[in-house]
């Protein structure tokens, strides 16, 4: 059990994070990088993403920053809520053909000891889902901003005959209170993480985004912001 001190400074460090954020608010819709070449994007709106009723509590610990500068969602999750995901469906048209998928997200507090390759500390401050289906076959990989994890390492993977997830810690520990830009090859992560490696296997239909911050493992405060969700599909053109 934590004692009177720490919990005292994990809230002090709440305090002053998000303090600190509520001055930085334009900077979420920074421009990074350039679109692949020949795709178009399909921008995510932070207001389409809802909470997901089959995987979440009953309260929401999560709103949008209306920021002049653009829209983003912050999540402040505190024990002892029950965790709640927040679900974007990416629509017909964007089912198959994406060739990459970008988002921005900025950790403010980390689960203290989280950690998603140790059975029941698997919390982590920020995690973006990548969700397909085929059949009634769910596959999902989640992006991880640990606490402990080693960056780079696959845990936490589950295989039955109706889900397929593996959790992937693409970021580790501090620093906090700093905006990072991921891209990537959702084709090539489903095939690395579900077919072996195969280029040629068939993708699935892809289904949607979602974002979790959590602590309920743990039952520590975590914080992070979510922004700039981009969907990049090549668009054929007329030949003359």
């Amino acid at each position: 059990m934590r004692g009177g001190s720490q919990v005292g400074a994990v809230h002090a460090r709440v305090l002053f994070a998000l303090s600190v954020g509520f001055c930085l608010l334009g900077i979420a819709t920074a421009a990074f990088g350039n679109p692949p070449p020949g795709a178009r994007p399909y921008p995510i709106d932070a207001h389409r993403f809802q909470v997901l009723q089959r995987d979440s509590g009953p309260t929401s610990y999560y709103w949008i920053v209306d920021d002049p500068g653009g829209s983003f969602i912050r999540g402040i999750y505190k024990p002892p809520l029950e965790t709640v995901t927040l679900f974007a469906d990416v629509g017909d048209g964007l089912r198959r053909g994406v060739d990459r998928i970008r988002f921005r997200w900025r950790a403010w507090v980390l689960p203290v000891e989280g950690n998603e390759c140790v059975p029941g500390r698997g919390d982590a401050a920020a995690n973006v889902y990548i969700a397909w289906k085929r059949g009634l076959r769910w596959y999902s990989v989640k992006l991880a901003w640990s606490s402990g994890a080693p960056a780079g390492a696959t845990c936490d993977a589950t295989r039955n005959p109706l889900v397929a997830s593996d959790t992937i810690v693409l970021r580790s520990g501090p620093p906090v209170g700093e905006w990072h830009e991921e891209e990537i090859d959702p084709s090539a992560l489903f095939r690395q993480h579900f077919e072996g490696g195969n280029p040629a296997a068939e993708v699935p239909e892809l289904q949607g985004v979602g974002i979790l911050t959590d602590g309920d493992q743990t039952h520590t405060m975590s914080a992070a912001d979510y922004a700039g969700f981009v969907l990049y599909k090549k668009v054929a053109t007329a030949s003359r």
